[in-house]
C-alpha cells in the first residue's frame, strides 16, 4: 500500500463527505470543516462565518438531502505548504433530476496533521432539469 499523495486524500476526503451529505448526513462535513470556517452557499446573500452558523444551516437539513448518486468532474488539487484548493464540477442526480454545482474548498493542514476546510464555495452551474 502507497502513501496517498495530498490530491488523493483531499478528494477521499471530500467524496466520503459527500456521499454521506447526499444522504441526509453532514457529520463528515462538519467533521472536516475547521472553528473558523468560512461559507458561500449559492442560495444565501451573505457569507456564513463560523463553524458554529454552519453546523445551525445543516442540523437545519439534516435527513432532507436525499440523491440517487453523484458524480465528481474534473477534480483538481493545488498546493503550496500548508495549504490545498479543491476544485471540481458536482453533477448530483435524483430520479430524473440533475443539480450541477461548481464547487471551490480552500484546506488547511492543521498541527495534527489532519487536513480542514477552512472556506467553501457554491455556485449553481445549471438549472435542474
Amino acid at each position: 500500500m502507497h502513501n496517498k499523495t495530498t490530491a488523493e486524500t483531499i478528494i477521499a476526503l471530500e467524496t466520503e463527505a459527500l456521499s454521506a451529505w447526499h444522504n441526509g448526513d453532514p457529520d463528515r462535513y462538519l467533521e472536516l470543516y475547521s472553528k473558523d470556517f468560512t461559507y458561500f452557499d449559492p442560495v444565501r446573500e451573505r457569507r456564513l462565518d463560523g463553524w458554529n452558523q454552519i453546523k445551525e444551516l445543516y442540523e437545519s437539513m439534516r435527513g432532507t438531502v436525499k440523491m440517487d448518486k453523484f458524480e465528481i468532474i474534473n477534480p483538481l488539487v493545488q498546493q503550496s505548504g500548508t495549504m490545498a484548493v479543491l476544485t471540481y464540477n458536482l453533477e448530483s442526480y435524483t430520479g430524473e433530476t440533475i443539480w450541477k454545482e461548481n464547487c471551490t474548498e480552500v484546506y488547511r493542514l492543521e498541527d495534527n496533521n489532519k487536513w480542514k476546510i477552512i472556506h467553501s464555495h457554491w455556485s449553481l452551474t445549471g438549472p435542474s432539469l
